[in-house]
């Protein structure tokens, strides 16, 4: 059999301030009644009731305006995820709420509880990705990721390596013209002089 109670905190899940709700007795008694987050039925409590719906009021309205400046930020914010892929730039798993909201907080000190963070589809690729955020049952509003690898890109290193042996090749063949150049002029020089003595013996 249930037990009825009212809740004087907001309690995720089963209602807020001033609500009147129907729990397990031993969840009223071990932990809701222990913890001061709800009272039992009674005449007394019940007048408690409008002043526990203004203070619900009053929280929710603080809970809008927060909302709504929150999400006019987050809406001009870029967050860059950082993750490992393959050599084909494939990711290992995928970005998870869990990754954002821990994002959130170490590049923007924003703590959001990942259940306010909705994927359409999983991340999958890296790139930019636009991300909602529900953030109150009135305040939606996305924001921009960015997903980029940490893995390095790899070198075509066998193609550098023909090109260099190629480049080595050509400036071997260019410093070999010089030498045989020289080779040549002095072969040429004794033939000439040679020449210039066949007068003399002539005299």
């Amino acid at each position: 059999m249930k037990t009825e109670v009212i809740l004087i905190q907001n309690i995720v899940g089963l209602g807020g301030e001033s609500d009147n709700v129907k729990v397990a007795p031993g969840y009223a008694r071990n932990y809701l009644f222990p913890q001061g987050l709800a009272v039992p039925v009674t005449g007394a409590n019940k007048r408690r009731i409008e002043a526990l719906k203004q203070r619900r009021a009053e929280r929710e309205a603080h809970e809008f305006n927060t909302m709504s400046e929150l999400s006019k930020n987050l809406s001009k914010l870029t967050a860059v995820i950082t993750v490992k892929t393959g050599e084909d730039g494939k990711l290992f798993g995928t970005v998870t709420p869990g990754m954002i909201a821990d994002q959130l907080k170490t590049q923007f000190d924003v703590v959001l509880d990942k259940k306010k963070i909705h994927l359409d589809r999983p991340i999958k690729t890296l790139g930019e990705h636009e991300v909602e955020f529900r953030l109150h049952a009135e305040v939606k509003t996305t924001m921009k990721i960015r997903v980029e690898s940490t893995t390095p890109v790899a070198a075509p290193v066998v193609a550098e390596r023909d090109g260099g042996q190629r480049t080595e090749k050509r400036a071997k063949r260019v410093e070999a013209a010089p030498a045989e150049e020289a080779s040549t002029a002095k072969a040429e020089r004794p033939a000439k002089a040679k020449k210039s003595e066949k007068p003399s013996k002539a005299e």
